[in-house]
């Protein structure tokens, strides 16, 4: 196999698995508390094909692959309709938090898989190792960086589900912009340290430790083997 497919194909799987059910997280909580937008929109589904996103699956992952940061992108989100929510400024908590928590149980699990490698050799071997670690980076970057209390991020949700009202209001009103702040703060340096040779990433640099802290404490708790 050679080098360029062996890391697509070791980085591919656990991304588009992390992204997947991420967006279905949302989609289930949603249906549990009142709304089924995303089942009538047949969204409820594991399959990537229904998920992909042309710049968040494809375009972000590469451009933050060759600009060597960790791969990281984004699904196409599910439709979730709060006002159909039984209580939708508590509920939106919910829905908007069911998203990172299933990344960060998909992380404990991959760190746990990795104790079964042990039964492995070879090539083999080897590619569920990298696979499984990359799995545990893969949702720890896509459970902290969705956590960034800005809308439409899950975080900014979760802030406007419980901020008072007059705040709650304020920080929703970004939402119109939030998407394309979070494009320029990745892509922007991601162009210019690539082509200027400079490293700036400033999101990175404020998520990183966080992701840092939890892989290494994830490895430490659930892996039982060296």
């Amino acid at each position: 196999m050679s080098s360029t497919l062996y890391q697509v194909s070791t980085a591919a799987i656990p991304i588009l698995l992390a992204i997947t059910v991420h967006e279905v997280a949302h989609g289930f909580v949603a249906r549990h508390y009142g709304d089924p937008t995303a089942a009538e929109a047949g969204r409820l589904t594991l399959n990537p094909l229904k998920h992909i996103h042309p710049f968040g699956t494809v375009i972000l992952p590469g451009l933050l692959y060759l600009s060597g940061l960790p791969p990281f992108g984004f699904a196409r989100p599910v439709p979730v309709d709060f006002r159909r929510l039984a209580n939708p400024k508590s509920d939106m908590v919910w829905v908007a938090a069911a998203g990172p928590s299933v990344n960060l149980f998909m992380a404990i699990a991959s760190a746990l898989l990795l104790n079964l490698t042990v039964f492995m050799s070879g090539e083999v071997q080897h590619w569920f190792v990298d696979m499984l670690q990359i799995g545990v980076a893969a949702n720890l970057v896509l459970c902290v960086f969705n956590m960034i209390p800005l809308p439409p991020l899950d975080g900014g949700r979760v802030a406007i589900g419980l901020l008072p009202v007059p705040l709650a209001r304020r920080l929703a009103g970004l939402e119109r912009y939030g998407m394309l702040i979070i494009i320029g703060v990745l892509v922007i340096p991601a162009v210019l340290s690539s082509y200027l040779n400079i490293s700036f990433y400033p999101v990175w640099s404020i998520i990183q430790p966080v992701i840092k802290f939890l892989y290494y404490g994830i490895m430490n708790l659930f892996l039982f083997v060296s």
